[in-house]
């Protein structure tokens, strides 16, 4: 048997709480009604070539899609609302030559394929064909044709976008110290660069100040640097393709990075630069053909630096200021004119679990058969220190003094200076896939 408590009349104070708890109540419901009248009546707008495009973003409900018919339309633009922009192919927004020529300020705004050209050459004004302010997080910039402007997409502190299947080209009649970047990078955590074909200008991809980003799939050509990475943790650098750039990978004064499958071809200066890096993965990485250096790693600790293809460069590595702590194994050293150099006095021995790397100039012999030289490796000699100090001597390589040299080194190993030893130098290269040339 349920008993019933007497009735008595509510107090003052009670009768208030009650009162602002159905109030309360009240709100979210109807705030949660307002959230969904805009997916209700979001609408496709189709216009036409000649149609002002301002008063028409300004006209749509959050949600809305635009269509632009085949044509061309003037910029600049401000999309302040979340809609997407969607071209036919043809489609074309057209700045005046300054600012920028989308603008975008709201979140999850998508921009999909059109061809935008026209912005300014103001680098501290960020003069962008799509310019993602913070305000705007999770934009959704896909398969658009970028084209002659300063910067193509500028993220500036856009977290969580997604910079997809463009088509990026830079403006091809200025100087590297006034171009912009294909993709700019700033304080955007989790944003992603993904299968864009980006050349001419300053950098593919420049990103500072940021963390969790993924540039994945890319293709670079005509660059200074393919991709540049500034202060900047966590992320990952996944199958890319550089050719014909000063520097493929320059990555500096960053953390806890994955640098994995990526492909440089003829690159002028480096395949890969480490300056500063920290704490990081660079894996199955190939660099074919570089005119200087195929990885230069400067003040770079406690990195892995394994299974890669370094091959054909005038200098396989360039290990300089006081790089600690980095494992080197099963890396294939193939045809470089140097295969390392070595500034430092301290041994190195790049052997790890029993296994080391790969050297093509290795006149070695495995007795035992289990695919490690009988012999440690040295890829440099006493003359090597000495031409790398006093680079004039190599009018004396050939003269008997230098080979005598040479000669009392062999027989007595204790000549030999401080520097990088391959304890248990592979017979043959690591197998990897080594992709064609780009």
């Amino acid at each position: 048997m349920v008993r019933l408590r007497p009735w008595r009349p509510l107090g003052r104070d009670a009768f208030v709480v009650g009162m602002a708890a159905h109030a309360l109540a009240c709100a979210a419901i109807a705030v949660g009604f307002l959230a969904l009248v805009p997916a209700a009546y979001a609408a496709e707008l189709r216009v036409q070539p000649g149609t002002s495009l301002q008063p028409v973003i300004e006209a749509a409900t959050p949600g809305d899609t635009i269509v632009l018919a085949a044509g061309r339309y003037d910029g600049p633009l401000l999309v302040d609302r979340t809609l997407s922009l969607v071209g036919e192919p043809g489609a074309v927004i057209a700045g005046p030559g300054t600012g920028s020529v989308v603008t975008v300020t709201a979140p999850e705004v998508q921009i999909r394929g059109i061809e935008i050209t026209g912005s300014g050459l103001d680098v501290p004004a960020m003069d962008s064909a799509i310019l993602v302010q913070e305000s705007a997080p999770r934009a959704d910039i896909r398969d658009n044709q970028l084209v002659d402007n300063l910067f193509g997409v500028y993220l500036h502190g856009a977290a969580g976008s997604l910079v997809e299947d463009n088509v990026i080209t830079g403006r091809k009649d200025l100087r590297l110290a006034e171009a912009g970047n294909g993709v700019s990078i700033w304080n955007a955590p989790d944003a992603k660069v993904i299968g864009n074909t980006i050349s001419h200008g300053r950098d593919g991809i420049f990103v500072k100040v940021s963390k969790h980003n993924t540039f994945e799939n890319n293709t670079f050509s005509d660059l200074r640097f393919a991709i540049h990475y500034m202060y900047t943790h966590d992320s990952r650098i996944v199958g890319n393709r550089s050719r014909g750039n000063h520097v493929a990978w320059a990555i500096m004064y960053s953390e806890r990075l994955e640098i994995r499958n990526n492909v440089s071809d003829d690159d002028r200066d480096h395949g890969l630069m480490l300056n500063s890096t920290n704490a990081s993965e660079v894996v199955g990485n190939t660099v074919r053909g570089g005119g200087e250096k195929c990885v230069f790693v400067y003040n770079a600790n406690v990195n892995r630096i394994v299974d890669n293809w370094f091959e054909g460069c005038p200098i396989g590595i360039h290990f300089t200021a006081g790089s600690e702590g980095n494992v080197m194994t099963g890396n294939a050293f193939v045809a470089n004119r140097m295969q390392v150099k070595y500034v430092g006095t301290r041994y190195l021995d790049w052997t790890s679990e029993g296994r080391g790397n790969y050297w093509s100039d290795n006149p070695a012999y495995d007795l035992d058969g289990d695919g490690i030289a009988d012999r440690p490796y040295r890829p440099n000699d006493v003359m090597d220190e000495i031409l790398w100090t006093l680079p004039q001597a190599k009018v004396l390589v050939s003269s008997p003094a230098v080979q005598m040299v040479k000669w009392a080194q062999a027989r007595f190993p204790a000549l030999y200076p401080g520097g990088v030893v391959d304890s248990a130098p592979l017979m043959r290269p690591p197998q990897m896939t080594r992709p064609d040339a780009l």
